[in-house]
Parts: structure tokens; sequence; C-alpha cells
């Protein structure tokens, strides 16, 4: 079997609804705990794919988190060589700041169910199945990016202009979560709590009702998405 290597921050924040289309793509999954496992043993180009997942912690904080300059390396070396690597929010961060482009607060943060615009070019990817005709995606995030030079423009929001960036044919970054599953994301409000009171206009219960709304609608387009992505990076 393929060998899909996970970085995981958090244990609530997995890979969700993701790891069904993994297996049934033949991908034999393995986690790795930041900061509980050693990262710098891993051999960059050996896993078939690359998963780097969330969290709450900035990608330029390796003053306090040393495993980010492990992480940075591992993604700079996977993608120079266009090796398949799928960044999702903390991890499309750090794919982003592994490529020389800058990691910062956005103007605002973003959390709750919010519509992509894609680019035309995300039009032609695997994201069409992620359009705001189809379905709102999960945003949860402080922080922004600029676009590594030679990154594609994949798809925006509002309050954040670069959701999504593909790098060369095999390296993709999303800053939103098509990867949570509504059972799932119960975890996430008791583990983010503080988070949560702490940012205004932003509530359990509303983020709760709008899972309900939205969470199941976007299930089947986030796993057509996936799959499609998967046969793109063969």
């Amino acid at each position: 079997m393929k060998l899909a290597l996970v970085i995981r921050h958090l244990a609530f924040e997995d890979l969700g609804l993701f790891e069904r289309t993994l297996q049934a793509a033949g991908y034999d999954i393995r986690y790795l705990e930041a900061g509980v496992d050693d990262l710098c043993w891993i051999e960059p180009l050996v896993p078939e794919l690359l998963i780097v997942l969330g969290g709450p912690i900035s990608a330029n904080d390796e003053a306090n988190y040393p495993f980010i300059a492990d992480e940075l390396s591992i993604l700079e070396t996977r993608l120079n060589c266009d090796a398949p690597t799928l960044g999702i929010c903390l991890g499309a961060q750090l794919m982003a700041r592994a490529m020389g482009a800058s990691v910062y607060a956005a103007t605002e943060k973003q959390i709750g169910w919010a519509p992509l615009q894609l680019t035309e070019a995300g039009q032609n990817s695997p994201l069409k199945h992620l359009k705001a005709e189809n379905t709102p995606v999960l945003h949860w995030h402080g922080d922004t990016f600029d676009l590594p030079q030679g990154a594609i423009h994949l798809a925006s929001t509002a309050a954040v202009t670069n959701q999504a960036f593909g790098w060369k044919k095999k390296g993709l970054g999303l800053q939103f979560h098509p990867e949570v599953s509504v059972h799932g994301m119960e975890r996430w409000f008791i583990g983010h709590h503080c988070e949560i009171a702490a940012t205004d206009n932003v509530s359990i219960e509303q983020l709760r009702a709008d899972t309900q709304k939205y969470g199941y609608e976007m299930d089947a387009h986030a796993c057509a998405f996936l799959k499609d992505w998967l046969v793109s990076i063969c």
C-alpha cells in the first residue's frame, strides 16, 4: 500500500472524513504527533503522500515549538521535488513559509462557515467541487500568508484573499478546513472553547447550528474534491 504520512498538531484536528477517502484510494495512514514524535528523522521523500494538518500555534513560532523547523525542512524538500503534499490551515501556512512567503496575522479572525470564491485556475482544479454554488466550507484561523513566488492562486473569501494555492503539480495548500465532519466538530467546540469565547460574534450555538446546516452538504463535495486531487497527483 501507499503511505500517507500525516503530521497532526492537535488530537481532535485529524483527517476527519478524509480518512475513508484515503483508505479507499489505497493509502495506509500513519499519524505523527508534532511535539511528541521526533520529526527530524522523517525521510522527506519516502511517503507517497504527506499531509500537514491544522493547529492553533503560529507557523512562525519555532522558538516555542522547535518541531516547526523540522516541518519547514521536510516541506521545503518535498515541495522543491514536487512530491505530493497537502497542507490544511497551519499546514498551508507552513507550506507557504517553506517556499519563502510571509505568514502573519490576518486583519480579522475567521471562524465559521463561508463560501469560497474560486479563481479561474481553481474552477479548473479539483476545488471545483467546493465552489460557492455547491457548499460553504469551514474557516478557523487568525493568520494568513502571502502566496509563494510561483504558486497558483486558487481560492479566496471576502475576509482572506489567499484561501488556497497550488504548488507545481502535486502541492496544495488550503487555509480552510474541508476535512471536518459534523460529528467530529463537537470535539473542536470543546478543544477551542477559550478561543470561541474570546472571539466577537462567534458562539458555540451558532457554530453548531451552521455545522448541522452545512456540514452534511460539504461532506460529499469534500470527498469528491479529495478523490479528484489524489487522481491528479498519481
